[in-house]
């Protein structure tokens, strides 16, 4: 079975099992896995799921998985990494798409099991895969350019699956339910890029809460301030942004809501002790030595 290597951005495998299968490797990619027919348990994590034909499971290089086989299955991974979507492949409105996609993408297990919950985009998605498979398989002019292309799309589908249902309750549904630790997780997850909605008071008044019992029961739970996990959490897509995609500072900053480039450059200077431009150099160094080491 071909082996995913650093030069690869994305790889197909299709395979049957009859008992148990595990990764052989640490994984430095995603997944997507296909499960095209079969039937038995995935254990993802602390979680275990029960798994048949036509399920679908998004794996990130983090997670520990394998499945335990009740009946012969047959799996189809597409695996890849973020370089697969780089901004030189020219997708449309990447950092809108990069809104949607970046909480699965840092997140994906957040409701493990299959990640498609609509029977319509059940059915989109496997077309997709077909058509993304035959892609590969022929291999003709502009294939990586409409993999990538149809990849994302895919993404998108999964996203807005696991968006629809990590929202958090509406206002009305509120009445007599305490707000709890998660319900702030995801709001913060869901509206990281817009400004206005992360200051306290905004959180606070979207999950009927005073401003400063918001902020006292944040940090009775985690132990954190608001502000500084926010602060945090926002750091954390910058880095990722800064390691995997083209955009400037300049362009990060202002999409994650910082006032400017120097605003951006000191509060990540302060957590990092080197500034923006300085890691993505640092990034791109690793990685280019560790192509060279497996050549």
């Amino acid at each position: 079975m071909q082996r995913f290597s650093l030069q690869d951005t994305f790889l197909i495998k299709k395979f049957q099992k009859l008992d148990r299968h595990q990764d052989e490797d640490k994984r430095t990619y995603f997944e997507i896995i296909f499960i095209e027919e079969g039937k038995g348990k995935h254990f993802i994590n602390e979680f275990i799921i029960s798994y048949n034909a036509g399920d679908i499971f998004l794996i990130a290089p983090d997670d520990t998985h394998w499945f335990e086989i009740n009946e012969i299955t047959t799996f189809c991974y597409f695996q890849f990494t973020e370089s697969l979507f780089s901004s030189k492949m020219n997708l449309p409105d990447r950092s809108y798409w990069l809104h949607r996609i970046e909480r699965i993408i840092q997140n994906p297990n957040l409701t493990p099991g299959d990640v498609i919950t609509a029977d319509s985009d059940k059915e989109l998605i496997w077309q997709i895969h077909n058509a993304i498979v035959l892609e590969y398989e022929m291999a003709k002019e502009f294939y990586k350019h409409n993999i990538s292309n149809m990849v994302s799309t895919t993404l998108s589908i999964i996203a807005r699956n696991i968006t629809r249902d990590l929202k958090p309750r509406s206002v009305s549904s509120r009445k007599d339910q305490h707000t709890t630790i998660d319900d702030i997780l995801n709001y913060i997850r869901q509206h990281v890029y817009d400004r206005d909605k992360m200051k306290v008071a905004a959180i606070a008044e979207r999950l009927s809460m005073t401003s400063s019992g918001l902020s006292a029961y944040f940090k009775k739970k985690t132990g954190d301030s608001l502000h500084h996990y926010i602060i945090m959490y926002k750091l954390h897509l910058v880095k990722y942004r800064l390691k995997n995609t083209d955009f400037t500072v300049s362009e990060i900053a202002y999409q994650l809501g910082f006032t400017d480039e120097s605003h951006l450059t000191r509060i990540f200077k302060k957590y990092n002790e080197m500034t923006p431009k300085q890691y993505k150099t640092k990034e791109d160094e690793v990685l280019e030595d560790d192509i060279t080491l497996t050549k």
